[in-house]
């Protein structure tokens, strides 16, 4: 059996009923749980083992919403800054005019621009994580749909990344702003910060994120909203959350 297989049924074993499909836990017994599974160990006495580098796990939040996610007005997007951040900054260009660039790129854009930022896009190039942009460039920023929508890095008011105040949001997205939306099931996920984070840091940036998908909720939208939360270190399996 691999390493992986052995680390992962000690975590299920570890993690037991409690946190599992069927019996979901409080919010703060939910973390303390996680913690404890990124931490175990396993033994590497089998054929083959060799030495793997410890990682830091990236925790993320699942929320099952009571949505119908084929219906237009009950889509749920939109963007969010975490109290205590998610652990890493991001890559964010900017499409905006010259005057602005400057300004854009000391607030952390990797690339800020018009035409020609445009064109590299066309181009291919795509090493980023969030787009912003000016509204009086989304005209021509709209020609990248079809590249940038299947990223997810399309520019959307709704997100907050088409802003007038380009500048601010560079500053925001670099240091961690979320962007977020539903998935065809319904599902809203998101990284709320590292296994290294403390339970109680971890705890403000889920309680912060649950708040704000709640507020959203869609006026189309009957009955119970957020149905189910999980919470997942990048190599852990999930554990169940209390709802309400």
């Amino acid at each position: 059996m691999g390493y992986r297989s052995v680390l992962y049924r000690k975590q299920l074993e570890l993690r037991g009923t409690a946190g599992s499909r069927g019996e979901p836990l409080p919010l703060e017994e939910a973390v303390a749980k996680l913690k404890a599974m990124v931490g175990l160990k396993s033994d590497r006495r089998y054929k083959g083992a060799r030495a793997r580098k410890a990682v830091d796990q990236t925790v993320e939040l699942v929320m099952h919403l009571g949505i119908d996610a084929r219906q237009a007005d009950q889509m749920i997007r939109g963007a969010i800054s975490l109290p205590k951040g998610i652990g890493k900054s991001r890559r964010v260009v900017a499409f905006c005019d010259e005057a602005t660039a400057e300004a854009a790129r000391q607030a952390g854009a990797c690339e800020a621009g018009a035409d020609e930022l445009i064109e590299r896009v066309q181009g291919g190039w795509l090493d980023f994580d969030v787009a912003i942009a000016h509204p009086a460039l989304m005209g021509k920023v709209g020609k990248l749909g079809r590249i940038l929508g299947p990223q997810g890095k399309m520019p959307a008011p709704k997100a907050g990344t088409v802003t007038p105040d380009v500048v601010t949001a560079v500053r925001e997205f670099s240091a961690g702003r979320l962007e977020f939306r539903n998935d065809d099931g319904g599902n809203v996920h998101f990284p709320v910060g590292k296994a290294s984070f403390s339970a109680e840091d971890l705890k403000q940036n889920i309680e912060a994120a649950i708040t704000h998908v709640t507020r959203m909720k869609p006026a189309a939208a009957k009955g119970q909203f957020v149905k189910k939360v999980c919470l997942a270190a990048t190599h852990t399996p999930p554990v169940h959350v209390t709802v309400g």
